[in-house]
């Protein structure tokens, strides 16, 4: 797919500006698996989620299929980096504890990549998806800066950002196991306004929107103002609830 190449453009750039997630969603994971001996981080990016899931397991698995954000890696000893697409790997039967996808499940082929999860998950074994789209910040920087922002990119975001943007729904992701029900979790951060913009700038539509010469003066007269107006501010509370989907391997959507 396309779309997908967008993350391997300025990967130091999207490293550098995505926030990391809540220790409470990684407490979560480890209450609820049944063994802490190998978790695969499926579509890891720069590895943020699979560093922190290393602190809880003894061996953790990271697959992207982009060699630049592969190239970014974040290190410890006890994750292993590899580039492979999520619906075919080379990992054996029933290897993992634990799957995770952090802010990439909308991009997947479902109908490989659900029987691939099967495949490498042990039996019980816990699959967790989540991601973020939009944030709450203070009012003026909303309006000032926030919503023309997301205006201008608004025609560029490809079609699978509305799967998270909606929550990663039944009819959009066919997910084929029983969803467990999970508390609400969310990234909490406090950013200044050129953060708060790098981190905007790292967006697929962003990316894409860069390409049209009218959307991208626009967008950097938006960030020029912004800048100017809001030197001197200091870092602003930014939250970010999760939509999550989560479920254990072998049941069933239907057993509901």
């Amino acid at each position: 797919m396309a779309s997908k190449n967008t993350f391997a453009l300025k990967s130091d750039a999207y490293a550098f500006a995505r926030p990391r997630y809540p220790a409470s969603l990684y407490e979560w994971l480890v209450r609820n698996v049944a063994r802490r001996e190998r978790a695969w981080d499926c579509a890891t990016g720069n590895g943020q989620a699979a560093v922190d899931l290393a602190a809880h397991f003894e061996q953790v698995f990271a697959t992207d299929v982009s060699q630049e954000q592969i190239a970014q890696q974040l290190t410890a000893d006890n994750v292993t980096y590899s580039v492979q697409p999520a619906e075919k790997t080379t990992f054996a039967d029933a290897s993992f504890d634990l799957v995770t996808v952090a802010q990439a499940l909308h991009w997947f082929d479902f109908r490989a990549f659900w029987p691939e999860v099967a495949r490498v998950s042990r039996p019980g074994a816990l699959f967790c998806a989540w991601g973020y789209a939009w944030f709450e910040c203070e009012p003026d920087v909303d309006a000032d800066v926030v919503r023309p922002f997301r205006d201008l990119i608004a025609p560029f975001w490809a079609p699978n950002n509305k799967l998270l943007w909606d929550g990663y729904q039944q009819r959009d992701i066919a997910f084929p196991m029983e969803r467990l029900t999970t508390p609400p979790f969310a990234i909490e951060v406090r950013w200044t306004v050129p953060q708060l913009i790098a981190y905007m700038q790292t967006w697929s539509s962003y990316k894409r929107s860069q390409a049209d010469r009218k959307a991208a003066g626009a967008l950097s007269e938006i960030v020029d103002k912004a800048l100017a107006a809001y030197a001197g501010k200091g870092p602003m509370q930014v939250r970010m609830p999760l939509a999550v989907v989560a479920g254990r391997v072998g049941t069933s959507a239907s057993g509901r």
